[in-house]
């Protein structure tokens, strides 16, 4: 007991809650003192030092004037150093293009090519005649050159303000010397990397490229280059095949007057050219001999020759060059030469599928179009494609001017199709088994999410079989059967349902040979898709070919240097795209078009013809891609600025150029049907005289004699009995009259059966 008494003296005290609280107190403001003593020396540290170096930078301090040139110069550095960063921004694009090594060597294959029957039509690559060197190239040749495009040549960098200056003046007081605003580095630069395309984009890269150039090689090999390389129209390139082509002679043999001529077509190959305007030529000589005396590099008595005895060409019948085609092989046969097909050869000899006689009727037709209607119609330009069914490409034409402007819109403009983009829609739905081209179709107000499509004449003409709506291009059916098409999948939500039947659509024209990309878009069906002209020409040769694959292709044979074949194209049957039904049943619709629709005018008298025209938003573009048993052809007309045209559509210009392209090439060749036609076209007949009076035939023989103004207000007043009549019938059960002895119930669609009453009859 004694030792537990004396525990608690024991014990350690803990402090009381006043005592830490008082503690903490003392602490912090202990803390607090020395974070304000420290605050305090260091602003007093800081302004005695802030002020000792004021008392050091007071010798470097300007006033007046000087402090204004010091503050403008460094305004000026920052924005210079925020500008350098924006320029070399820009700069990325530009320099993109010369990333790949061996860029000057590009062209180094020599192609020779051949027509379809053998006979040489064209080269490209390597010029044998590029091994004249600069030393030997006449002074007056490159004086008349240099005193037209770009005088300061040899004392720029590449761009040149006061030549552009100095040409703005010129060319502004009218006297007719017309000068260049471009250097000769930036044209060689447009020429090695980028097309004609007229955009800020290429400028700004010609731009950056040409300086590039200029560091990269000397003033004497810009100028070697772009004498060797320049397009000099007649399908010549370069200055000593244009001299042999024009002149008949060797480019050291031209006189003052013939050198002043050849130095007229750099800018303007087509329009000065002196086989297709020779007093344009001579005009044009006479500005690049008085460019010469201004210049400095001959006097006004050494012209005077030159202007009393102006150059005659050599007499040459007009060729055709085939310029665009000839490209686009080249291109093709780069590609087989990348792949490996072609060994190691670097000369070659390429027979093609060209057929020159049709190609001169292809140029020859989209000239006369352009000249005739052109200023009519607001429309410049135009690509066309004209192939076999198997895919050989016969023709193409890649613009209005090869000479003007090289960018080859039948290959590389990707252009909306508007209509002609349909029949992949109608392949895929009668590929699904869904749909026969009797397949009654309703013509009605159809939305997918907030995106209704209108017709052309914003107007519906209701129920008509399948057939009708391809003939008379209603824009609502494509976009019921992309919902249809995934309905019949299994798909019930309509949004989901149409993004699947626009994948099976895809899919479709993807197999059929476009190889464009398909973006996923609600208005795809109706052909809102950019795609090219080839393309087009690929895929509807789908249908002239029995359903097999298609695509273009130019080069039949290649031989090497030796004559060794190296290349022949392989004779096997291509893979089966459509079943050879659906084929017939799409030939079926699309000769409806031709005979009873919006494609008259591309009627060809003793063939069938098939075909979809197309037409875009604001008649931006025009197009009419048609075939027969024996050819197909795309044809798109339009402005490379997407301009609208005026109220240009498929049936007009496209059709009336098909035609003057595809009625001399069919003449004197065996008729070949359209494949399964004639098969599809009997039960039709019988149909036809089946006893029975049947309204939506009525109208589609009234579709012939109409105009499709009038056949649609026909319809729509057609629809609106039948609609009546179906009205009092329904309120009258009773006294519905039976069907006649003979007569057929329609089935319904799967576009009613799918879409129900929102989508139904109107």
């Amino acid at each position: 007991m004694t030792g537990s008494s004396e525990e608690p003296d024991k014990a350690v005290r803990l402090p009381s809650l006043t005592a830490i609280k008082t503690r903490i107190s003392r602490a912090a403001l202990a803390f607090d003192a020395w974070v304000n003593a420290s605050l305090y020396e260091s602003g007093r540290s800081s302004g005695e030092s802030y002020e000792r170096f004021r008392e050091r930078m007071a010798v470097f301090a300007f006033r007046g004037w000087k402090r204004f040139v010091l503050d403008l110069t460094s305004e000026a550095a920052t924005i210079g150093a925020a500008g350098a960063l924006f320029v070399l921004f820009l700069a990325q694009s530009a320099f993109n293009l010369t990333s790949e090594q061996g860029w000057l060597k590009e062209q180094d294959l020599a192609v020779t090519f051949l027509d379809r029957y053998g006979n040489e039509v064209g080269r490209r690559g390597i010029k044998h005649d590029d091994s004249l060197k600069l030393n030997d190239f006449p002074d007056l040749m490159i004086k008349a050159l240099l005193s037209t495009e770009d005088r300061r040549f040899y004392e720029h960098y590449g761009i040149d303000p006061i030549g552009t200056a100095r040409a703005l003046v010129s060319n502004s007081s009218g006297k007719g010397n017309v000068q260049g605003g471009s250097t000769l580095t930036q044209q060689l630069a447009k020429n090695l990397f980028l097309s004609n395309e007229r955009s800020l984009e290429r400028k700004i890269n010609e731009a950056f490229l040409a300086f590039w150039l200029e560091n990269h090689l000397t003033k004497n090999e810009i100028l070697k280059l772009y004498l060797d390389r320049a397009y000099m129209g007649g399908g010549t390139f370069g200055a000593v095949a244009a001299a042999d082509y024009y002149f008949g002679k060797r480019l050291q043999d031209v006189t003052l007057a013939e050198a002043a001529m050849l130095a007229g077509l750099f800018k303007a190959p087509t329009k000065y050219s002196p086989n297709v305007n020779l007093p344009a030529a001579r005009s044009r000589a006479v500005d690049v001999l008085h460019n010469m005396v201004e210049a400095g590099f001959v006097t006004e008595g050494q012209i005077q020759t030159a202007l009393r005895n102006p150059a005659t060409p050599v007499v040459r019948a007009k060729d055709v060059t085939a310029d665009y085609y000839l490209d686009w092989a080249f291109t093709e046969v780069k590609r087989l030469a990348d792949a490996g097909k072609l060994k190691n050869d670097r000369v070659l000899t390429v027979k093609t599928a060209l057929d020159i006689r049709i190609q001169k009727s292809a140029d020859q037709a989209v000239e006369n179009i352009l000249r005739r209607f052109g200023d009519s119609y607001d429309v410049d330009e135009a690509g066309v494609v004209i192939t076999d069914p198997d895919g050989g490409v016969r023709a193409m034409v890649g613009g209005a001017d090869y000479g003007e402007s090289q960018f080859n819109r039948a290959v590389d403009a990707l252009r909306q199709p508007g209509s002609s983009f349909k029949p992949y829609v109608y392949a895929a739905a009668l590929s699904s088994g869904l749909f026969k081209p009797e397949t009654t179709v309703v013509d009605s107000p159809v939305c997918v999410g907030n995106w209704c499509p209108q017709n052309y004449g914003r107007s519906y003409s209701g129920r008509q079989p399948m057939w009708l709506a391809v003939a008379k291009s209603i824009n609502t059916i494509p976009i019921k059967i992309s919902i249809a098409l995934g309905k019949g999948m299994g798909i019930t939500n309509e949004w989901k349902a149409a993004k699947a039947g626009r994948d099976k659509i895809a899919e479709t024209a993807k197999a059929m040979g476009v190889l464009s990309p398909l973006p996923d878009t609600v208005s795809m069906p109706i052909g809102a898709d950019d795609i090219t002209v080839l393309d087009q020409a690929s895929g509807f040769a789908v249908f002239a070919n029995g359903g097999r694959y298609a695509r273009a292709f130019a080069a039949t044979e290649i031989k090497n240097s030796s004559g060794e074949v190296i290349y022949r194209r392989s004779d096997e049957p291509a893979p089966q795209v459509l079943s050879s039904k659906v084929t017939a049943d799409m030939n079926y619709m699309l000769n409806k078009v031709v005979e009873e629709g919006t494609a008259r005018k591309a009627q060809i008298e003793g063939w069938k013809v098939a075909g979809k025209t197309g037409t875009t938003n604001n008649y931006r573009d025009a197009w009419f891609v048609g075939y027969t048993g024996a050819l197909v052809g795309a044809v798109w007309f339009g402005n490379d600025d997407h301009s609208t045209t005026n109220k240009m559509t498929g049936g007009s210009l496209p059709a009336m150029t098909w035609h003057e392209i595809m009625e001399p090439a069919h003449q004197g060749i065996e008729v070949k049907p359209l494949p399964g036609l004639d098969e599809r076209s009997k039960p039709a007949q019988v149909a036809q005289t089946a006893p029975g009076p049947a309204p939506i035939n009525a109208a589609a023989s009234a579709a012939g004699k109409l105009s499709r103004r009038s056949f649609e207000v026909m319809s729509g007043i057609n629809g609106l009995f039948r609609s009546i009549d179906g009205g009092e019938a329904a309120a009258k059960p009773d006294q519905a009259k039976p069907l006649k002895s003979g007569a057929v119930t329609p089935a319904r669609s799967p576009i009613d059966v799918a879409q129900g009453g929102r989508f139904g009859t109107p």
